[in-house]
């Protein structure tokens, strides 16, 4: 293929994507209310695990999310409805990625397409419903530091942003395993190589897992990174069986 021919291939896999969003974008506002109390969960459980005296009061009592801007509200559905679409469209969006990349590929590596997409699904679904398992934890530790004179009260912009920003940085760190396997299959690295290289792929991902964890407690990185360990030894296990 030309290079023509290529952003040619590169457009049409773009516009199919963005539909793909754009579609499953509407049944992300269709059932806003639904998603909200789901992602607003993990808020109502931090703050039921505070002291009584730490809890907002008054009118606010409970777990609701307020706002700080007159467009707030607005912006908040288009947030969780995008989102939301953004996520289940993933199958058709990797799927697309797929297929760019198959012309560079073998005829039998053309046969573990679907496979990919799969596995890919999975994986990031995985990281993203562990995050969400994780976040109460995170905020009662950090709620507990304020709790003697402090009261939380978020907003929603910034506490969608906060669980869309860990849903994601999640989502992708648990692709890891597939993207080395990807490596080893495709003779770029060896498992000799990333067994070698354990030590020191251990300390970044001791890293990665500091600056992707918004929350910066010990808690939430060690339960992002503990995962990250785990799936780099069974990609080194995977690269073996295939004799990499």
């Amino acid at each position: 293929m030309t290079v023509v021919e290529h952003l040619d291939e590169l457009r049409k896999r773009l516009i199919i994507s963005l539909g793909a969003v754009a579609l499953c974008s509407v049944a992300g506002f269709a059932f806003y209310g639904r998603i909200l109390g789901f992602l607003t969960a993990p808020y109502c459980r931090a703050l039921a695990a505070l002291p009584a005296s730490a809890r907002p009061a008054g009118t606010l009592a409970g777990c609701r999310l307020v706002y700080s801007s007159p467009v707030d509200p607005f912006l908040t559905v288009l947030k969780v409805g995008f989102f939301s679409g953004l996520l289940l469209a993933l199958p058709v969006v990797l799927w697309q990625v797929w297929r760019f990349v198959t012309p560079a590929l073998t005829k039998r590596q053309r046969r573990l397409g679907i496979a990919f997409v799969v596995v890919s699904v999975l994986l990031f679904a995985g990281g993203a419903i562990f995050s969400v398992a994780v976040v109460p934890r995170g905020l009662t530790f950090l709620f507990r530091f304020g709790e003697e004179s402090l009261t939380p009260l978020l907003t929603a912009d910034r506490y969608l942003g906060f669980l869309m920003f860990l849903i994601l940085a999640f989502g992708l760190s648990f692709e890891l395993p597939l993207a080395m396997v990807f490596l080893a299959g495709a003779r770029v690295v060896t498992s000799t190589q990333m067994r070698r290289a354990r030590r020191f792929v251990y300390l970044g991902l001791a890293v990665f897992a500091a600056i992707l964890t918004p929350t910066q407690d010990p808690y939430t990185m060690l339960v992002m990174l503990v995962p990250l360990i785990g799936f780099y030894e069974v990609a080194i296990l995977v690269a073996r069986a295939f004799k990499r």
